[in-house]
């Protein structure tokens, strides 16, 4: 059976997090890639790897602050897309919360990891016994499982905010194309980043074009969201 509902006061107020946190994750992303952990790391070469977090530790350790920062906003999305979409289908909205909040503890994990490469190459007393060769390459692999644990954890991202999306599009607070394509977008970065388990190499090469969608999903939502918030007319409830 299928019923109309208002938006109400504590929807709007959702939806303007939701359209925060968007934007702010979207930010938060690009400098720790284009400016942070993303420059200090270079592909096959452990010690040059190495040398650059050394001699840019503090960098470093931004880019984590920030995708901490980056996962603690997005159990205040998880929220509030829940607040805004649970009228919709409260199981649904459940199960899509659930799959989020997997990905975002995945992502603490993850990222916890960063502090193992700080250890490695701190240059304590208890790892002196190790050639400085050696301790390059031990702190190579938390970053390798760093990586692999953010791309695990983006499995649940796509399979949460595709149950999202088709909330959306039942909504009607959002127009049906951009809710469709926030389906799409989510089903395919889903898709691609569980086939990065299995075919790296192949993923690695169509990387990061599964990602775009989501994104321009997600910047439109902030945006819309934020400036504009859900329409003063009734959305669809199951």
């Amino acid at each position: 059976m299928t019923q109309r509902t208002g938006v109400d006061e504590s929807q709007r107020k959702a939806a303007r997090v939701v359209g925060f946190v968007y934007l702010f994750s979207m930010a938060a992303g690009i400098f720790t890639e284009a400016f942070g952990r993303g420059q200090l790391i270079v592909a096959d070469n452990a010690a040059e790897t190495a040398r650059n977090i050394v001699a840019h530790e503090q960098l470093f350790r931004l880019g984590i602050a920030s995708y901490l920062l980056s996962q603690a906003s997005d159990v205040a999305l998880i929220s509030a897309l829940y607040v805004i979409l649970e009228r919709v289908n409260r199981n649904l909205a459940l199960f899509a919360a659930f799959m989020r909040v997997v990905q975002a503890a995945i992502g603490v994990a993850a990222t916890l990891e960063s502090f193992d490469v700080l250890r490695f190459l701190g240059g304590a007393a208890y790892l002196q016994a190790l050639r400085a060769d050696q301790l390059q390459a031990l702190a190579r692999i938390p970053l390798g499982v760093y990586g692999e644990r953010v791309n695990v954890s983006f499995v649940f991202l796509g399979l949460g905010s595709a149950v999202f999306g088709y909330l959306w599009f039942k909504s009607n607070y959002i127009p049906k194309v951009l809710a469709g394509l926030g389906v799409f977008g989510s089903l395919l970065l889903a898709a691609g980043s569980f086939a990065f388990i299995i075919f790296p190499n192949l993923v690695k090469a169509l990387s990061p074009a599964y990602f775009a969608p989501l994104g321009v999903f997600e910047v439109t939502m902030g945006f819309l969201l934020l400036f504009k918030g859900l329409p003063v007319g009734q959305g669809e409830a199951k």
